[in-house]
């Protein structure tokens, strides 16, 4: 089973996301757009794993607290562009908490190091430049984060909620 912990967005959040998708693709960029049921902001990527039970453990002794996030600023990572998350010390720390209690149980995750961004197009393809698009500096109060699972679909992958904190 493919997992990874993230936090999911509001609807308004996810208007003012496919809103900047919808700006890109007027402006030409072309790629793989993430479906908007598919925008999240993923704090750790565990990949392949057979025991969501342990993971929901690890998640449950994490110490999350509610915190809020403010969209802000674009840009890419090769060929993926995103839309980001303002600096935010409450939410770094809690992903330094997350990280160590899913070491400390044995699960395996991504060791990259932690970027906030959302994915918002795989694959882009824009032969001007950074397209010039800026982004509604929304916030959200993030009362839950989510274990997720991943599975490929007919038309892309599918994101399941398996649990929450």
């Amino acid at each position: 089973m493919r997992l990874f912990i993230s936090i999911q967005f509001n609807d308004e959040i996810l208007n003012t996301l496919s809103e900047l998708q919808d700006d890109l693709r007027e402006q030409g960029m072309e790629g793989h757009y993430s479906p908007g049921e598919n925008l999240h902001l993923t704090l750790a990527f565990i990949g392949e794993y057979g025991d969501p039970e342990e993971v929901m453990d690890a998640l449950e002794e994490s110490d999350f607290r509610p915190l809020s996030i403010r969209l802000e600023g674009v840009g890419s990572f090769g060929d993926i562009f995103w839309a980001g998350i303002s600096e935010n010390r409450a939410l770094m720390s809690y992903v330094k908490r997350l990280r160590k209690t899913l070491s400390d149980h044995g699960i395996p995750f991504d060791r990259k190091r932690f970027n906030p961004h959302i994915t918002l197009v795989r694959k882009a393809v824009y032969n001007k430049g950074l397209p010039a698009v800026s982004i509604h500096k929304k916030e959200m109060m993030i009362e839950r984060v989510s274990l997720m699972r991943s599975d490929r679909g007919k038309h892309g992958m599918i994101y399941t909620e398996v649990g929450c904190v």
